[in-house]
């Protein structure tokens, strides 16, 4: 896969995918009026699924206390268990763009989050990068990733972004902002966090 750099830099890439904005935000009305949003501190729709039917909007990250130290938050979850595609999402649009990036990355959980207005995120790092469909944003909507922020506009185009990095999300707008995001997943990295936590 080759990247295409558009006014980024290491930490953000635009890449040479592109898909349909009006089939995305089509996809997203059917997902918002069949499933909706749940979860308490992330408010998320998961695209997939593991076979227990589970899915976790959350999973392990860190971040650091008051004296700077970092601290791990939350339990591992095993991202390439998250196989199955949600039924009722099956027939949309969603489900050409899951069958369009594994050509490209191998893939763990794929995920519809929402950023509510005036809101952030937690100063965090992830153990997998993540990439970044906005299908609902506003100017005041912000990635920062190493105190590096940018704006990806909702225009079909697909970000990867290194979350492995210390990095937030703030959306200053008035409006929510939605992304799909999606793991990727790293063969050696994945193995290794099995091994550290996937035991429990």
């Amino acid at each position: 896969m080759r990247f295409t750099k558009i006014d980024m830099s290491d930490n953000f890439r635009k890449l040479n995918i592109h898909f349909d904005i009006d089939a995305i935000k089509n996809a997203y009305n059917i997902a918002i009026n069949d499933i909706g949003f749940s979860g308490d501190l992330v408010n998320c729709i998961s695209l997939t699924h593991t076979e227990a039917t589970e899915s976790d909007p959350r999973g392990i990250f860190w971040t650091k206390d008051e004296n700077y130290k970092e601290i791990q938050v939350e339990k591992y979850v095993n991202e390439e268990a998250y196989r199955v595609f949600e039924p009722l999402l099956m027939n949309t649009y969603f489900k050409n763009i899951h069958d369009v990036l594994p050509r490209h990355f191998r893939l763990g959980r794929a995920r519809i989050l929402k950023l509510d207005s005036r809101s952030s995120l937690s100063y965090h790092r992830d153990p997998e990068a993540r990439l970044h469909v906005p299908i609902i944003t506003n100017p005041g909507a912000l990635m920062i990733v190493d105190k590096e922020a940018h704006h990806m506009p909702a225009n079909g185009g697909v970000y990867y972004v290194d979350t492995t990095k210390y990095h937030t999300a703030l959306n200053g707008g008035d409006q929510s902002r939605v992304h799909l995001v999606v793991t990727i997943l790293d063969e050696n990295k994945e193995e290794e966090l099995y091994t550290i936590y996937g035991g429990d």
